[in-house]
């Protein structure tokens, strides 16, 4: 596993967000499961495999390595286990194109969080992007009249939020391992999922996509994703997780022909431009460091 953790940062980053945008993909192909037990076998699998990687990685000082992350790791797997609920209640309940948009957004989460907690200024083309951003999201969510789509659209706003919230723990805290807080988040989401769950027993076409779920798409996104962070600028992962975005709806229609709703597409072109604004002024100004 040393081979992973020296990659390049915003390799990794991208490897995640690929792995990442199959999710949608994963969760609309389910059979019979239900929202929770695809909660509680997706975040099942996913806790077996950072387990597996924390122990191939420290081997007997694995349980070290849970105490080395100390309070910054468990505050940021419970976090971004919220985010692991919202996800797939969002993409059980409305479109995987609407899900991607506004999971776009953590650009700008990080962008704003960077601003209060790593004293990163937000220049006023990032105000700009901002504003544009929230108004796509407004149409958006707005215009979803169905009370299933409403709330699948505001619960994936969840995943943005926790996203952001774990990345500015990574960048300020980047001597510590933060692979151990996904091992949190994972068991705190399945724990969550195993409540709510009338029944946990599926089909084994169900339990097959919660492996893919839990092992691939969340496991090695994650995992990849909280190493990179450690030597990428914030801003930086926000513009290559976009990626996700991009791919993750186009996998839904693929796959599964799912057709996104044409205020979705009004609403997601204008979150897309909007961040497209944030990566222009990122381009133009010279590089600077995090203290800076």
């Amino acid at each position: 596993m040393t081979f992973i953790r020296n990659l390049p940062g915003p390799l990794l980053i991208f490897l995640g967000a690929l792995s990442l945008s199959f999710g949608g993909l994963i969760v609309k192909s389910f059979e019979g499961a239900t929202l929770w037990q695809i909660l509680f076998w997706r975040s099942l699998f996913f806790s077996l495999t950072v387990l597996a990687f924390l122990i191939i990685s420290y081997k007997r000082e694995t349980l070290v390595s849970f105490y080395k992350s100390g309070l910054p790791g468990f505050i940021g797997g419970i976090i971004l286990s919220f985010g692991f609920c919202g996800y797939v209640f969002a993409m059980y309940n409305t479109t995987v194109a609407n899900t991607n948009f506004i999971i776009s957004l953590q650009i700008l989460f990080l962008a704003i969080f960077g601003y209060f907690f790593l004293k990163e200024k937000i220049s006023l083309i990032t105000l700009l992007s901002i504003i544009l951003a929230m108004m796509g999201v407004l149409l958006m969510v707005g215009n979803s009249l169905s009370p299933g789509e409403l709330s699948g659209n505001l619960a994936a706003f969840t995943m943005p939020i926790t996203f952001a919230v774990l990345i500015m723990i990574v960048r300020k805290f980047p001597s510590v391992d933060m692979v151990p807080a996904q091992f949190v988040a994972g068991v705190s989401s399945s724990l969550i999922g195993f409540l709510l769950s009338t029944k946990i027993m599926i089909s084994p076409h169900d339990i097959f996509l919660g492996f893919l779920a839990g092992f691939f798409q969340v496991g090695f996104g994650f995992i990849f994703i909280t190493i990179g962070a450690r030597t990428t600028p914030s801003a930086m992962v926000g513009i290559i997780m976009l990626s996700e975005s991009v791919l993750g709806p186009i996998w839904a229609f693929l796959f599964v022909s799912e057709r996104p709703s044409i205020f979705g597409l009004i609403g997601g072109a204008i979150i897309l431009f909007a961040v497209l604004l944030q990566f222009y002024s990122l381009l133009s100004k010279p590089k600077k460091t995090v203290s800076d």
